[in-house]
């Protein structure tokens, strides 16, 4: 059965919007709970160290499966404007479709960021900055871009191997690639915020710049440029591999 476009563009705009209310909501509420226990010093890591970072992973990458599940028969599944760009890269989508998916996501991560403002009211924006990523303490710029240059890189990978190839296993795809998702947050959270998702950032950004909170924009490129490139290098280089001699 073929969709539309419109259908699809609607998948991919509520499966962001669920990403960013599910997965950026858990890291507002841990910062939330973290400054009622120690006022002024809220801090992802604070309640639990690295559980912290697990307990956001699995609310990204459950959120992840989820919608692979429920709308990957649909538009695909993307939810992340550099796996479109990617996929765009090997041919697997076409140009125009793309910009559309992509201002779909965009448009969903926003709606997902007003969403938790009005569940979790002023302090989403003010404690929790609605869950707007940023380089760790002691993290330059450059580390940043690369570390989401290599966890999109990641992420890429094994959606082009067990979403896009042919050959790959049925029914893997939403597990695999959600419990990647999970697996670079944990891992590079504390460090970037582990978007690996430009829509994933510019929706809280935007937001919370709107809403009165901080305006972050300056570390935009992080999570577009490293995200982006990632994604591309992972398609061509999976596409290469693959190709039979």
């Amino acid at each position: 059965m073929a969709y539309s476009l419109g259908k699809k563009l609607f998948a991919e705009l509520v499966g962001t919007f669920l990403l960013v209310l599910f997965g950026t909501g858990a890291a507002v509420v841990t910062l939330l709970i973290s400054d009622s226990i120690t006022p002024g010093a809220a801090g992802i890591g604070i309640l639990g160290g690295l559980g912290d970072w697990i307990a956001i992973g699995l609310a990204f990458g459950l959120t992840v499966m989820v919608g692979i599940y429920t709308f990957g028969k649909i538009s695909g599944a993307h939810f992340n404007p550099a796996v479109t760009i990617g996929l765009l890269a090997t041919k697997n989508i076409g140009l125009t479709e793309s910009i559309a998916y992509i201002v779909a996501q965009c448009i969903g991560a926003c709606l997902g960021s007003i969403a938790l403002f009005l569940c979790l009211g002023a302090p989403s924006v003010a404690i929790g900055g609605l869950g707007a990523t940023a380089p760790g303490l002691g993290v330059s710029y450059v580390q940043a871009m690369i570390a989401e240059f290599l966890g999109t890189f990641f992420l890429m990978m094994v959606i082009m191997g067990v979403a896009v190839d042919e050959k790959a296993e049925p029914g893997m795809a939403g597990i695999s690639i959600g419990m990647t998702v999970t697996a670079v947050i944990v891992v590079l959270g504390a460090f970037t915020g582990a978007s690996i998702n430009p829509a994933r950032t510019f929706g809280p950004y935007l937001m919370d710049m709107i809403l009165g909170g901080q305006n972050l924009w300056g570390f935009f490129p992080i999570y577009l440029v490293g995200p982006i490139l990632g994604a591309v290098c992972a398609a061509l280089l999976y596409a290469y591999i693959c190709k039979e001699d």
